[in-house]
């Protein structure tokens, strides 16, 4: 399955639960156009955890801005431009998306603008539904944890974004940011 091939190409010694799993990328499926639906200008409104993996309450906070999406190397790559701000402060960042002819899989790298950290990569790639799974490992303070992101074209005007975490590899995971992007009017 993709996910336990992703997981073993990044070296984790982990069981995931066969209901997490996605069927694998077909290797005739050119993937390097999976992400020319999100082009251009989107209205974005995010939730984030603040508190994730913390066994307290949740605390989340709400943001609203935009985001940019620029096509790098004729659609091989793409540079997304994050700026989001809501009563909890402001959000900028920026990702650059990879995509990997030889593997059919995408890489997903992140920089908060905040810390100017980026943060390690999440591979995988779409499914014949337009849904894409991404799967990494990241550490959150002194613990290794695993990143799941998943991204769902629901109409050429609408997608919606997830990111989760587990510490136990992959048995369970917890929702940590959540956004959903409304594609902006071109100018005419």
């Amino acid at each position: 399955m993709l996910i336990r091939s992703v997981l073993f190409a990044l070296g984790l010694a982990c069981a995931v639960p066969a209901s997490a799993a996605t069927p694998p990328a077909d290797a005739s499926h050119d993937g390097r156009h999976d992400f020319d639906f999100e082009t251009g200008a989107w209205t974005t409104n995010v939730r984030v955890l603040r508190n994730p993996l913390s066994g307290a309450a949740p605390d989340w906070a709400e943001y609203q801005g935009t985001s940019i999406i620029r096509p790098l190397m004729d659609g091989r790559s793409n540079l997304v431009e994050l700026s989001v701000a809501g009563t909890r402060g402001k959000i900028e960042g920026v990702a650059l998306r990879l995509y990997s002819p030889q593997a059919h899989q995408w890489s997903l790298n992140y920089a908060n603008m905040g810390d100017g950290l980026l943060t390690a990569p999440v591979f995988g790639s779409f499914d014949d539904k337009g849904r894409g799974a991404f799967y990494g490992r990241d550490m959150l303070g002194a613990r290794a944890i695993l990143v799941r992101f998943i991204i769902t074209r629901i109409s050429p005007g609408e997608a919606h974004f997830e990111q989760a975490y587990s510490a136990d590899g992959g048995a369970s995971w917890e929702v940590n940011w959540i956004a959903v992007d409304t594609k902006r009017p071109t100018a005419a």
